[in-house]
């Protein structure tokens, strides 16, 4: 080691005051609920665990912000900081041993142990080498993956489905009970479904909420002329209910987990993308995004709810004995929308989301009350340049009790108004967290006396929180392209943190024509069957938004 070498590894590391996001997260930590978000991508082949190693530690010192851990410091001094470091304080990228849960367990690791702020970078790459089928879980792994003899994307994500299963009898004047959870991934192994009638799974009866709480629509003809990209599921003996057999024979799948306090979602996910291009020597640079279309008349206006007026919260359903956050993901189509529409595929899922929640709350006898959903904004450029941190702002779309109605007349009002609000939210310039926020992050006080301030302020306007959080990705703008034996992903899902009050948060994107959804939620306020129905109301929902404008 030459003694340059040796002054700059023994020079005092850069330290970077935390952002306000950054702070506040911190102030906020909870054990029980790990802030992380969740990155799983699905590639079709295999990956050389040397090479991936050598391509992420490269990719990190290329994107040199996100090697960082929080810097000690005593009680009374005036922020929190972050030190970059030069090199990696822990293995980053790790094989778990291959197995047959494999997959669930690394989604549960990803939801429940945080990569430690202490240690250089707050990020884990997890590598799935062969996912077989996951017992015991709201999702399945064969995604993306034709029936044999077709070359048209598998219909469905390996979860039962409202495609899969008849249209619910919304008819009556009671909802049915939620649906038993999916037993496919023990039916496929041969092995007994589970007993869902005992004591220990008991069912979930819904309120009784009148007749007209979820409107009629026939189960989508897949073979007719409008729907030409979404054939009927292939019934042959390599499906099982119209979907494909899982593969547990080949396939990887990526697990990025990261400490939300630390960075979000697309900095991570650009940092995977350089790690592909490096890995496979292909390019990976973004794509343009979707232009959106012109506004349209503007629709009757509908007066906004009062910011001060307390919004809905979503109803509890059958919570859970453990704490935590649940997960369920699925693959849907994407919803289509007339060319030229006035309205984005995202205005299409905020107008599903409310919806889904409006129906939910119905369900189960809670008041009515505007709701309002938070949604994250990022202006960052996508290229190798982009800001790595937390860079996202958020704003809060808002919707009145009276105008979530999902009438085919009164849909395109409702998506231009959201539009509207949607255009002229992310219009307007603000503070990633507002105002208050950045006000309560000046550097004037001990750190920790700010921390229990923000801590109480945060219980205190629990009942103004928004009801849920949706973000949505978009389409994703890497290939995520590892070359000629791994392939380029198939899917890729995100989720974000559901801390209570919310509880609820829907995360969407879309790879290779297909939407892949996440649903995560609070144990304390939710459980699997609710998750599973709220899956249903959702993909329901998202139908009914596919209208002429």
């Amino acid at each position: 080691m030459t003694a340059l070498q040796r002054r700059a590894r023994d020079a005092a590391p850069v330290r970077v005051p935390f952002p306000v996001v950054d702070e506040v997260a911190r102030h906020c930590l909870q054990e029980e609920e790990p802030e992380t978000v969740h990155i799983e991508v699905h590639l079709p082949g295999r990956l050389d665990e040397a090479r991936l190693r050598a391509a992420f530690a490269e990719a990190l010192r290329r994107h040199p912000r996100v090697l960082m851990r929080e810097a000690p410091g005593r009680w009374y001094r005036l922020r929190y900081a972050w030190e970059l470091t030069a090199e990696p304080d822990v293995e980053v990228v790790r094989f778990p041993a291959p197995g047959r849960n494999a997959l669930r367990d690394a989604r549960t690791r990803a939801l429940t142990e945080a990569p430690a702020l202490s240690s250089s970078p707050p990020v884990r790459l997890e590598v799935v080498l062969a996912s077989g089928p996951v017992e015991g879980s709201e999702a399945g792994d064969a995604v993306g993956v034709p029936p044999r003899g077709t070359d048209r994307p598998a219909q469905d994500a390996g979860c039962d489905t409202m495609r899969d299963r008849p249209t619910p009898d919304t008819t009556s004047d009671t909802m049915p009970d939620h649906p038993a959870p999916d037993t496919t991934s023990d039916t496929m192994q041969g092995r007994p479904a589970p007993d869902t009638t005992s004591d220990t799974m008991p069912d979930h009866p819904a309120p009784n909420t009148g007749p007209n709480t979820m409107p009629d629509r026939p189960t989508p003809d897949t073979t007719s002329d409008t729907m030409p990209d979404h054939p009927a599921p292939d019934t042959g003996p390599d499906t099982m209910r119209g979907r494909p057999a899982p593969s547990a024979a080949s396939g990887t799948v990526l697990f990025l987990t990261i400490n939300h306090t630390a960075l979000d979602g697309p900095a991570c996910l650009r940092v995977l993308a350089t790690a592909a291009e490096l890995y496979g020597g292909r390019d990976n640079s973004p794509a343009a995004p979707p232009v959106r279309g012109a506004p349209g008349t503007p629709p009757p206006a509908v007066a906004a709810p009062s910011p001060w007026s307390r919004p809905a919260r979503v109803a509890p359903g059958t919570p859970e004995p453990s704490p935590g956050n649940g997960l369920l993901v699925t693959e849907l189509p994407l919803p289509r929308r007339p060319r030229g529409a006035p309205y984005t595929v995202n205005d299409q899922l905020m107008v599903t989301t409310a919806l889904t929640l409006a129906h939910w709350n119905r369900e189960h006898g809670a008041r009515p009350r505007p709701l309002r959903i938070t949604m994250p904004v990022d202006d960052r450029p996508r290229d190798a340049g982009m800001p790595i941190g937390n860079g996202t702002r958020l704003v809060e779309v808002a919707f009145a009790h009276e105008e979530l109605t999902a009438d085919a007349d009164r849909m395109p009002a409702l998506l231009q108004r959201t539009a509207a609000r949607t255009r002229a939210l992310k219009a307007v310039p603000r503070p990633q967290l507002g105002r208050g926020a950045a006000l309560l992050t000046a550097p004037v006080t001990p750190v920790a006396w700010r921390a229990a301030l923000t801590r109480g302020l945060r219980r205190a306007a629990a009942p103004w929180t928004s009801t849920t959080l949706l973000s949505n990705i978009g389409r994703i703008p890497y290939a995520l392209d590892f070359g000629e034996e791994a392939g380029r992903a198939h899917a890729v899902w995100f989720s974000a943190p559901a801390r209570m009050p919310r509880g609820l948060t829907v995360t969407t994107a879309s790879t290779a024509g297909r939407l892949h959804l996440a649903l995560r939620w609070s144990r304390a306020l939710l459980g699997h069957g609710d998750g599973a129905h709220l899956r249903d109301l959702f993909e329901h929902y998202l139908h009914t938004t596919e209208v002429a404008p």
